[in-house]
């Protein structure tokens, strides 16, 4: 058996290294219509690839856009975040100062507590020996 390497024979030019059972062949001529209907269909598909790459662009240009803000309102973020931070220290090294004024407050009130239970104990008992006093003086 002879091989023939893939040659297969046109209908109309002879052999060729082509597989396709298609009649097609590049220099007939055509269906007018046809013709019209493919070239239309092309520029069709042409037109809406390059809307559906107008499209990307747009939602690329978007999304930069949206980055930018972003960025600018991190930016701002940091600033205000720095400026908390400076402030906090400043708190933290005012209540620092303001430590031993409070300790000195606290053990104030404590004096204070134990002086007004002293003075309650103290009326306490005067009320008391002004009662013995009162009986004493009612029995001569």
């Amino acid at each position: 058996m002879e091989e023939d390497y893939g040659v297969t024979d046109s209908p109309r030019k002879g052999p060729t290294l082509s597989t396709s059972t298609s009649s097609f062949e590049p220099f007939d001529a055509h269906d007018p219509n046809l013709s019209r209907l493919a070239t239309k269909m092309f520029q069709k598909t042409g037109d809406y690839i390059t809307h559906e790459l107008a499209s990307t662009v747009d939602d690329y240009k978007l999304i930069e856009s949206m980055n930018r803000a972003m960025m600018g309102k991190v930016a701002d973020m940091r600033q205000m975040s720095q400026s908390i931070a400076v402030k906090n220290a400043e708190l933290n090294q005012k209540y620092e100062d303001l430590k031993p004024l409070l300790q000195r407050i606290d053990d104030i009130e404590s004096t204070v507590d134990k002086l007004e239970a002293a003075a309650y104990q103290l009326d306490s008992y005067s009320i008391r020996l002004e009662n013995k006093f009162k009986s004493l003086k009612a029995k001569q």
